[in-house]
């Protein structure tokens, strides 16, 4: 699968994991909404209810207390006088539940005080035939007895109470209906929601199941080229470490046989040297015409040269000094190519070192160097790291070494070392306040063979590319940071713990 696939598809989960966030939220603020209608629509349906009952139980109160009112009209029992005035107390109270339970109904509002006033006018007309027969006026009461059902007040009871029902009728099988929808709107979006969620869930069991199989396959083709990359990795790696031994076996050879050719030259160089005196004595003894005359001890003395073989006298001098000074400068070269090949060969041996200590030895062999200079090496705490120690004190020697070397004229020398710790390694930096490196010669000053700057002092420019080698081969790296005039700043990175697998393989 390619980048671009891989990224498109998790787009497409992005997505579908949004969309599916979505949908829940639209269902479940879409399920609230309509719950509560739901429960709002059946809680008018309740209300109706309520109010029909209301209804219900005021008339069934009247008619208690007409009939206790009779009763006593007839009998004029105690009893039935309790039982009338009971009733009759609980009559207006339960028209103003009624007013209230209906006041939100602009129909029931209107039919609330016709209703209370015909009740009113009935419990009136119930009090008046009691108060007659407590006042003996029997054949009043029964009279007011016979025609009740024809009371006008009745009549109006009846009247409104209908009314009343029938608007209750009315609104109980609209808010039936209401609450009906409602209901039915929640089940549809709870099936519809419900639907669309194991869409969406099949949807991405889909999509997961082929990231896995996709995932599955790139582990096992990733599998496949990790086999197929140590493989060539050891191969290139053991022809690597061929090449390398044997570019070190030809170094060394080329060392040997370019030593014995210059040590032929150093010779026939001597002889020539002695030569000379000889060559010169005869040109001079057959250009002097005078006889020489031996002095006190006998011996003849140095026949004088003329002008023009003096001067090819200094010419053959000369010559010689340049033959000698290359010979040397080349015995120098190989000397340093064969100190490398050797190196090379060392197996490297990691051990705890105080680092502190060991700069500070570094520091007491140049200490002679550095008062004639009147350089101060300033040494702050050091972490302590587990390396070469024999690597650590050519790595170190070398840098101080070079920044006694490149000070700037008539300025006291001033070397820092410090370091620190970072992730698993030990950081060490070594600052001067010499002349400086051209930005440009950075990276040249780690090449074999190649200096930079004035070339004013001794060398032979393998210092610094000794000294990256050994580090990279502790599994370090190495850098510089400087300018002209501004002094430099070497900082070597190590691993805090090495152990001696880094790069340390004859690669």
């Amino acid at each position: 699968m390619t980048a671009d696939a891989a990224r498109r598809r998790a787009l497409w989960q992005i997505l579908l994991l949004l969309a599916g966030l979505l949908v829940l939220a639209a269902i479940s603020a879409a399920s609230v909404i309509l719950v509560n209608q739901a429960r709002d629509d059946s809680r008018w349906v309740v209300h109706t209810v309520e109010v029909q009952n209301q209804i219900s139980n005021l008339l069934l109160e009247i008619r208690r207390t007409e009939s206790a009112t009779r009763a006593y009209l007839l009998s004029g029992g105690s009893q039935f006088l309790t039982e009338y005035e009971t009733s009759s107390a609980t009559i207006l109270p339960a028209v103003n539940k009624l007013v209230a339970l209906t006041s939100d109904n602009p129909v029931q509002v209107e039919n609330g005080p016709k209703l209370r006033k015909a009740v009113e006018q009935r419990l009136a007309e119930f009090a008046n035939g009691v108060n007659r027969i407590k006042n003996n006026d029997v054949q009043s009461s029964i009279e007011i007895l016979r025609r009740g059902d024809a009371n006008q007040a009745v009549q109006d009871i009846a009247n409104v109470t209908r009314a009343m029902r029938a608007e209750e009728g009315r609104l109980f099988v609209e808010r039936t209906r209401t609450a009906d929808q409602s209901q039915q709107w929640a089940s549809w979006v709870t099936v519809a929601g419900s639907g669309l969620v194991v869409l969406l869930a099949a949807l991405s069991i889909f999509l997961v199941r082929r990231s896995s199989n996709a995932r599955d396959e790139a582990e096992a083709s990733l599998r496949d080229s990790n086999i197929n990359l140590e493989a060539a990795v050891e191969e290139r790696t053991a022809d690597l470490r061929e090449a390398n031994e044997e570019l070190q076996r030809f170094s060394y050879i080329v060392s040997h046989d370019l030593r014995s050719p210059l040590v032929n030259i150093m010779g026939f160089t001597s002889e020539l040297e002695e030569l000379r005196g000889d060559i010169f004595k005869r040109i001079a003894t057959l250009a002097n015409a005078e006889p020489v005359v031996p002095d006190v001890n006998g011996e003849l003395p140095e026949p004088a040269l003329p002008e023009q073989d003096k001067q090819l006298s200094a010419d053959f001098t000369e010559a010689l000094g340049f033959i000698k000074s290359s010979i040397g400068k080349m015995d120098r070269l190989i000397s340093a190519i064969l100190n490398l090949t050797r190196e090379g060969r060392r197996e490297f041996k990691p051990v705890k070192i105080d680092t502190r200590e060991l700069i500070e030895g570094i520091a007491s062999t140049v200490a002679h160097q550095a008062a004639e200079t009147e350089t101060q090496i300033r040494i702050e705490p050091l972490p302590s790291i587990e390396s070469d120690r024999l690597a650590m004190e050519q790595i170190f020697g070398n840098l101080i070494d070079n920044a006694l070397k490149y000070l700037k004229p008539g300025i006291p020398g001033d070397i820092l070392v410090k370091g620190r710790t970072k992730m698993g390694f030990a950081i060490f930096e070594i600052i001067d306040n010499g002349r400086g490196i051209d930005p440009r010669d950075h990276q040249r000053i780690f090449d074999l063979f190649r200096r930079a700057g004035t070339q004013d002092k001794p060398g032979q420019g393998i210092g610094l590319a000794h000294v990256r080698a050994l580090v990279r081969r502790m599994g370090g790296t190495m850098s510089v940071s400087s300018e002209l005039g501004n002094g430099s700043n070497f900082t070597v990175t190590l691993p805090a713990r090495w152990t001696g697998h880094n790069r340390d393989k004859q690669t």
